[in-house]
């Protein structure tokens, strides 16, 4: 597999889930479509959305809701793509959204890999490759971010590091898509700074690979550590994904406490 088709399957599926064309974003200007369901979106969407804005780093995709296309629209046209993912000019969105009953609520960057990077790294722990029948046990908040007990039912491989025959860090993907899988990471914090992470993301990128998948990875910018970990495992930025969702969604994420 070429980065190009890495790139392409990835369009391909932003063009699923958003409801546009793949060619959409990458063309220089911006691209507004109703958001929609679609049997084949990457299984944790609950399409339709209010608003999604997609970023490949070229013209904005922004998959809205009728309540919400005008101010979408005057937001786009207002702001240079790149500064519609940032404050000061998010609160514009946020203020929009608000009188709606709605907020700006998920901001990540996703990384794809570079088959001229990506290759196992060395780890000091024994490792070995896992499937879901490996997996009961470890649906704790420990391995969180690795498995996902909700979506249990997509959680499809995993590479674990053990330290005298216990688990110390777990890579783990789920089958979100037809065409993509995504990486998780976990490790305990007493083994951190180690370089388990990036081994073991890497050496689970490989293995996706190898089964013609494509592995993806996602990280809120501030994370730096996660940041580290896929820069070290061979992936580069690919696009960024602004959501919006309800009051009350935003709420229950919070703990239902204001400040």
């Amino acid at each position: 597999m070429t980065n190009q088709e890495i790139l392409d399957t990835a369009l391909r599926q932003s063009a699923i889930d958003c409801g546009c064309r793949p060619e959409d974003f990458l063309k220089s200007e911006n691209t507004i479509v109703r958001s929609m369901k679609h049997p084949a979106a990457r299984k944790y969407l609950e399409l339709p959305l209010p608003c999604d804005l997609v970023f490949y780093g070229n013209g904005i995709v922004a998959s809205v809701g009728e309540e919400l296309e005008e101010e979408v629209r005057g937001y786009l046209n207002r702001f240079s793509a790149v500064h519609c993912f940032e404050t000061p000019n998010l609160h514009v969105l946020n203020d929009a959204a608000e009188k709606k009953g709605m907020r700006v609520c998920f901001m990540a960057e996703y990384f794809l890999p570079d088959v001229n990077l990506v290759k196992r790294l060395p780890c000091n722990y024994e490792t070995r490759l896992l499937g879901p029948e490996d997996f009961e046990e470890l649906y704790t908040e420990q391995w969180s971010n690795a498995l996902c007990e909700k979506r249990k039912q997509l959680d499809v491989l995993g590479l674990g590091a053990y330290e005298n025959g216990k688990l110390v860090g777990l890579a783990g993907c789920s089958a979100d898509c037809e065409d993509m899988w995504q990486i998780g990471i976990d490790v305990l914090e007493s083994h951190r700074r180690r370089g388990i992470a990036s081994a073991l993301v890497s050496g689970l990128a490989e293995a996706i690979l190898e089964r013609e998948k494509v592995p993806f990875y996602c990280a809120a910018w501030s994370n730096i550590r996660s940041v580290r970990t896929a820069i070290r495992s061979g992936f580069r930025p690919a696009w960024v994904e602004l959501t919006v969702k309800t009051r009350e969604f935003v709420d229950e994420m919070n703990g239902g406490a204001r400040l």
